[in-house]
């Protein structure tokens, strides 16, 4: 039976290579539709558009832009649309979601929680699914510290800010289904660039890092407290290759996978290594965190710095993440996370040349 695809979240960074991951190993599939926010119309059609000379065997026709909204109970679909989905669908992917640190509350509950909950309806109306993928993230551990396994979920945690909170809660909604249907859930860690190429859409996560050298590059740079916490940070086409691989194979189902560096460095390494390779400069003595936190809370000072203060709760974090799911279920496979020494260099290099792209994508407010 051919695959009819549902992916929510597009056009955004993960999405879009997913799409473009099973454009590149699906033989044939009946079609792939897509839900997008009506005021992204235009900039998905020529995205779509940009495929046609590499896809040349694949008609646009077989790919299709639905105009909706994940708040919105059957997303805002018409009647036709709808009973078409319901029974031709086999594989949903719920990656729509409000990944902002600073994020109000009431918006990430709005997206984040209820929206998951009208997609966890959609599915159960679904009559040919064979697998309901939701992209959860490894951070529903909240506060917690220490090894975080795959199988820990609910363990009374508090959270560092509203998108941890409210993925949390959006993942047991999902977790509670595993029972009804076949579910992959997907704890990513903080995704950056392509391990070959650097390229992303956003210059998050670690990105802010650069962000704050690229503003202080005529002074001497510190080092940002003396904690130890290690890294979380995985490569677009790691995450992309295990996804597609996890939420195919039969040994994926009713599964949840942290998807995250498996020998990660710690924090403070990788800080070095990017002032090494960005600026050819090494730090020079230690700013402790709590004098730069009230600093960040100066909406000025986070506008010149392009940092959100949410981000320094992520230095201090000292939690370790456990994928021994992932690990085991990849192993005779060639999906491997590169060591994320060896792609700093291609990261940097990546933002180096594509810096002037910051003001597009990084809203600080």
């Amino acid at each position: 039976m051919e695959r009819t695809y549902f992916i929510t979240g597009f056009p955004g960074f993960i999405s879009k290579q997913l799409l473009l991951k099973i454009l590149d190993n699906e033989m044939s599939f009946q079609k792939i539709y897509l839900l997008i926010l009506p005021n992204t119309e235009k900039q998905c059609r020529d995205f779509l558009l940009t495929l046609d000379q590499k896809y040349p065997d694949y008609s646009l026709l077989k790919i299709e832009l639905l105009c909706g909204d994940i708040t919105k109970k059957n997303f805002g679909l018409s009647l036709k649309n709808l009973n078409v989905l319901i029974n031709d669908l086999t594989d949903l992917f719920h990656l729509a979601a409000i990944y902002d640190l600073a994020v109000p509350k009431k918006i990430a509950y709005e997206v984040n929680v209820k929206g998951t909950i009208n997609v966890n309806e959609f599915a159960l109306k679904l009559k040919s699914l064979k697998r309901y993928t939701y992209f959860s993230t490894s951070y529903v551990s909240g506060t917690r510290e220490g090894r975080i396994y795959e199988h820990e979920l609910e363990m009374a945690q508090t959270f560092k800010n509203f998108y941890e909170e409210t993925k949390y809660y959006a993942e047991i909604e999902v977790e509670k289904l595993k029972t009804q249907l076949p579910i992959t859930i997907i704890r990513p860690g903080i995704v950056v660039g392509h391990s070959e190429t650097g390229e992303t859409s956003k210059f998050d996560g670690p990105y802010f890092i650069l962000n704050f050298f690229t503003k202080l590059r005529y002074l001497p740079i510190p080092q940002i407290g003396k904690n130890n916490a290690y890294c979380n940070f995985i490569p677009i086409d790691y995450l992309i290759n295990a996804v597609y691989f996890l939420s195919h194979a039969e040994i994926g189902v009713n599964k949840t996978y942290q998807i995250t560096d498996p020998s990660p460095y710690p924090v403070q390494d990788v800080y070095k290594d990017f002032l090494s390779y960005y600026l050819n400069k090494t730090t020079v003595g230690i700013i402790p965190i709590k004098f730069i936190s009230p600093l960040l809370s100066i909406p000025f000072i986070r506008r010149l710095l392009k940092v959100e203060k949410e981000v320094l709760s992520y230095f201090n974090c000292k939690s370790e993440y456990d994928c021994i799911n992932t690990l085991t279920d990849l192993q005779n496979t060639n999906i491997k996370c590169p060591d994320f020494k060896d792609i700093l260099p291609v990261i940097t290099n990546y933002y180096k040349v594509h810096k002037s792209l910051i003001e597009k994508h990084v809203l600080i407010r």
